[in-house]
């Protein structure tokens, strides 16, 4: 019933969001909201507490802002304080234009106006910023990226107080900023303007958006087009290449919260300026698909993974996802779960779609936590060029998940980490990745831009938790031959259930190596939280070194080693592909199943390897030659082998509780006591999880190609194993179906 109610409204919000003829009649404003949006959004903003809130806060902050001098600095370094202010007065001018719509107060209007009419003095003065360094420039900011950021908002603020405006301010403003700034993004910018690229794609929407304010429809169809119109770059080429036909982003979901800002900024201008596009249907709606990938994605906090270049604390409040999140509600057909999503964001867009979201969320019979199932995602524009998995059990924030990646390289954005993994659990990010190595918008660490240690430590395969070979990164951390390869999926089963699997591989990015990774989500009614069990198998045609990282928060608690730091000095792990950038704090050698324990929060973890002979195991933390202390400083565990085949199988177990504050430890040890390898080859793999008190679990993996219906049966050490599908777990006491609500 909630779902047909909310159809219901959004084809009645279709009058408001450009559905019928007579929208045709309005020229001003248009292009993100409409004299119609803001009166129902005046009318009604009380009767609903998204809309309102957010409408009253960002009235508080423009009664700041009003009360202060205009400030247009000239241009100054990348993150410093004129950077900065160029920035927040394109905000402030969006709010404002969009204010003075919905309020009808002049002081708005004028606000917008006089902050124009002062870019419009400096503007035509400027040349190319002369603090570039490397990157194509814009003449306000060190970046033309910056640049167009700065014209989406502004045509936006422009449009909504136009007719506001004598004809002769609207003349100087146009021909001293907006026409000459579309000029620079077009020519001068014509690389960034024709990339398939997120800065591409800011390019495209600032030109077309500015095209469609001041009537140049040239601009419009080199901004859908690509320069020379030939669709070999431009709006629908983006569409084309930068998203799977699953809408996931290539670039990673870091990256897709910032793309879909002008992706659907410049969508809904389009939709209202020239319906008859269809843009919201192309591609098989492509753009909805984008939004639910980028959402679906997200930990259950809200915080997307750090995947490829990316901040640990980014999540679904940042603007374009708010933005794409509306926006798909009112224009896809209400679906509820959305409203979870704004739920979570706690604020909507000040259009006839943030409305449309904000009435909903009220008539709601109830409102769904963001709990999103299982899922897989392709990647790649044609969804051959591998993929992003989820395995997801249990509801709200207390959801654990599993995340392995193994996809495109994802452009000058992607990180050398093939089959890498994360783990989501107690509310956090247990096993995780470093992100990026940038304090964004901090000027005193280098303009805030992007570290070296960046491409030294972050991007190297060592940071992330995938095996490394011979302590080089996967293609020898080449840009150019890592994005012409990708991942190859193998199979996945997240339909729910006490075992979920994933499996992938990737061949070749070491000559001579192949890989194969298995990830299985299990819960056991013996075991108070679900398990990862993790199986990376490793073949090649000589011997090698075969180190497996894994990174973690929290504090050494216990091992079944006897490991000792080392008392008085430490020494990097390694000179090269981020290794030199290691401590390496202590090493210990078995042949005996490794046990290892930590505490993080109010749980413990406890990851449990499988024997091998001669194995190593070495604890590091990041730090080394790093003398700008530029790096986190954050621990992690390695088990190394020397062999030429070898299956990594290992278990990580959450287990107990700690609380300080009561001084109550329980379960601090863990129920596995082993992992064992049976066998592997070709046709599958064995492996053997022993638990206390006796239980076992049997876990049978294909290692060929995969076949749901397949019949497999292998024999090791005289033992015969038969499965049917591509795995297959015995043992396995299934809880009851309240387990884990």
């Amino acid at each position: 019933m909630m779902k047909r109610q909310g159809i219901l409204f959004t084809l009645g919000l279709m009058l408001v969001l450009g559905g019928v003829p007579a929208l045709a009649q309005v020229q001003h404003p248009r292009v993100f909201i409409t004299a119609e949006e803001a009166a129902a959004i005046r009318e009604q903003a009380d009767r609903y507490p998204l809309l309102r809130n957010t409408l009253a806060q960002v009235q508080a902050e423009m009664e700041e802002v009003l009360a202060k001098p205009i400030e247009i600095p000239p241009p100054g370094e990348a993150g410093g304080y004129e950077h900065e202010r160029h920035k927040q007065n394109y905000r402030e001018m969006f709010e404002a234009g969009l204010l003075y719509q919905i309020t009808g107060d002049e002081r708005y209007a004028r606000f917008v106006r006089d902050m124009l009419m002062g870019y419009a003095a400096m503007y035509p003065e400027l040349g190319p910023h002369p603090r570039s360094e490397r990157q194509i420039p814009g003449k306000l900011f060190h970046q033309l990226l910056n640049e167009c950021v700065w014209l989406v908002h502004t045509i936006l603020a422009y449009d909504a107080i136009y007719n506001w405006l004598s004809e002769a301010d609207r003349a100087h403003i146009e021909a001293s900023v907006f026409r000459p700034m579309a000029s620079w993004i077009m020519n001068e910018g014509a690389y960034e303007f024709n990339r398939i690229h997120n800065h591409g794609t800011w390019s495209v929407a600032a030109v077309g958006m500015t095209g469609y304010v001041i009537g140049k429809p040239d601009w419009v169809e080199k901004a859908l087009y690509g320069s020379n119109k030939d669709g070999k770059g431009g709006f629908y080429a983006q569409l084309d290449q930068l998203f799977s036909p699953d809408g996931y982003y290539m670039e990673g979901p870091y990256y897709a919260r910032y793309a879909l800002w002008p992706f659907f900024f410049f969508a809904e201008a389009i939709e209202r300026y020239e319906p008859e596009r269809g843009i919201y249907a192309y591609r098989d709606s492509i753009l909805k698909k984008a939004l639910y990938a980028t959402v679906q994605t997200a930990f259950p906090d809200g915080v997307f993974p750090p995947v490829n270049d990316a901040s640990l604390t980014m999540d679904i409040r940042a603007p374009g996802v708010v933005l794409a999140t509306d926006v798909v509600f009112a224009r896809y057909g209400g679906d509820p779960a959305l409203l979870g999503v704004a739920h979570e964001q706690g604020q909507v867009v000040l259009n006839g779609a943030g409305l449309a979201v904000a009435k909903a969320y009220v008539e709601a019979p109830e409102v769904p936590r963001m709990t999103w199932p299982s899922v897989e995602f392709t990647d790649g524009a044609d969804g051959q060029r591998g993929g992003i998995g989820f395995l997801r059990t249990g509801v709200g924030r207390d959801q654990t998940v599993v995340l392995m990646k193994y996809g495109v390289h994802g452009l000058g954005h992607g990180h050398f980490d093939k089959l890498h993994f994360m783990l989501y659990d107690n509310g956090r990010q247990v096993i995780r990745d470093y992100g990026f190595a940038r304090f964004i918008n901090v000027e005193p660490k280098y303009g805030g831009r992007y570290l070296p240690e960046n491409d030294s430590y972050a991007m190297q395969t060592i940071a992330h938790n995938t095996v490394v070979v011979d302590e080089t990164s996967q293609n020898r951390a080449d840009f150019d031959e890592a994005e012409a390869m990708s991942g190859l999926r193998h199979f996945f089963d997240g339909r729910g259930g006490p075992v979920q699997a994933m499996s992938a591989r990737a061949n070749g990015y070491w000559p001579g190596v192949n890989m194969q990774r298995t990830l299985l989500l299990v819960e056991d009614a013996r075991l108070d939280y679900p398990v990862v069990v993790d199986l990376f198998r490793v073949t090649a045609d000589t011997m090698h070194q075969y180190d497996y990282p894994l990174h973690f928060l929290g504090q050494p608690i216990w091992d079944n080693l006897g490991i000792r730091g080392y008392p008085d000095q430490l020494r990097p792990l390694g000179t090269d592909f981020g290794y030199q950038h290691i401590w390496e704090e202590a090493r210990a050698r078995t042949d005996s199943v490794v046990q290892f324990t930590w505490l993080d929060g109010s749980r413990y973890y406890t990851w449990t390897v499988a024997a091998a002979p001669a194995t190593e195991i070495i604890l590091g933390r990041t730090g080394a030659n790093d003398p700008r202390f530029n790096l986190r400083q954050e621990p992690m565990i390695l088990v190394r082998r020397q062999a030429k085949d070898h299956l990594f199988a290992s278990v990580i177990e959450p287990h107990g509780y700690f609380n300080e504050a009561r001084e109550v430890s329980l379960k601090a040890r863990p129920q596995v006591q082993a992992v064992r390898v049976v066998g592997h080859n070709a046709e599958g793999s064995v492996v053997e999880v022993i638990g206390k008190g006796g239980w076992k679990w049997t876990i049978m993996v294909t290692n060929g190609p995969a076949d749901p219906e397949a019949h497999h049966t292998v024999t090791f050490d005289g033992r015969t194993f038969s499965w049917t599908g591509n795995y297959a777990v015995e043992g396995v006491l299934a809880p009851d179906a309240s387990h884990r609500e």
